[in-house]
């Protein structure tokens, strides 16, 4: 993620993502003192202070804008991470899985997962190709039948491998692809154990026509702009998910990802762990590690 407007990260980026998640989270320290990236900074601190007469939709991408500029520049990265799936029932499955992240100059991230075990699900690998403007580009590789599988635009709402996170949660989340409403000041429990810090929340509402989300709502901490709270609104406009971050660590003393991230369906009673572990940043991934032919020699 570059500067062009800007977008939001992280993961979710992060994120999550993924894209949220597979972005990751974000937050890092301010690069420069001109151009785009400090107009987004002083727009953010006008509307973090109330200096500037801004209207709510302003704010809130205002602070959506910051919250990206300061997750922009990590290159490249690589984790691990245990999927934990909990039916209504509080039985659990796990999955392992491998991922790797590329930023891409003026559109929005790459990103490869991979599926280790269990055996059955060995050998998959999604795609994804994340855009700023128009359709994000994904595929979806299944080993037992030998085919690389494009995920339709308007299949990207549904469950990504039987968990509770959505294709188009996996994607990284650019600022271009919502419009934004600032709601208010709120204090939240920490992710790292704080009684509680103060954020801002703020209300996103999707462009793409084919999202499964009317609406969704953003807590960030005002300190550092890292996610710590998503609440996900389905197309009737009811409360259906709710993504929470845990545990955050800082990578090369700039960019912040979370250790967990738990996603709950409220309106099934199943939930998502995501377990991460093994950072890694600048490992010299390329475009080429990022095309379809990937898929199926992903190992």
């Amino acid at each position: 993620m570059k500067p062009n407007g800007r977008k939001l990260a992280a993961r979710l980026t992060s994120m999550m993502t993924f894209g949220l998640v597979l972005a990751g989270p974000t937050a890092a320290v301010a690069q420069s003192a001109g151009g785009p990236e400090a107009s987004a900074a002083l727009r953010a601190t006008s509307a973090a202070t109330g200096e500037a007469a801004l209207s709510a939709e302003e704010r809130g991408l205002a602070i959506a804008e910051e919250a990206d500029r300061r997750d922009t520049g990590f290159g490249d990265f690589t984790a691990e991470l245990t999927m934990v799936l909990r039916n209504r029932h509080g039985q659990e499955s796990d999955r392992q899985i491998r991922t790797r992240t590329l930023e891409v100059e003026g559109d929005g991230d790459k990103s490869l997962v991979i599926f280790d075990r269990p055996r059955d699900v060995s050998g998959t690998a999604f795609l994804s190709f994340s855009h700023s403007t128009g359709q994000d580009d994904q595929w979806l590789y299944l080993p037992a039948l030998k085919r690389v599988k494009r995920i339709a635009s308007n299949n990207k709402s549904g469950p990504f491998m039987g968990s509770e996170f959505a294709y188009e949660d996996i994607s990284s989340q650019e600022v271009e692809e919502y419009t934004y409403r600032y709601l208010r000041d709120e204090e939240l429990a920490g992710p790292n154990g704080e009684a509680s810090v103060g954020t801002y929340v703020v209300e996103q509402y999707p462009v793409d026509q084919n999202s499964g989300y009317s609406r969704i709502v953003v807590w960030r901490d005002k300190e550092h702009f890292r996610t710590l709270k998503v609440e996900f609104y389905d197309r009737r406009d009811a409360l259906l998910k709710t993504l929470t971050y845990k545990g955050y660590e800082q990578y090369l003393d700039r960019y912040w990802r979370a250790e967990r991230m738990l996603m709950v369906n409220h309106q099934t009673g199943k939930s998502t762990d995501l377990l991460w572990r093994d950072y890694d940043f600048a490992t010299g991934l390329s475009d080429r590690d990022f095309d379809r032919n990937s898929l199926k020699r992903a190992r």
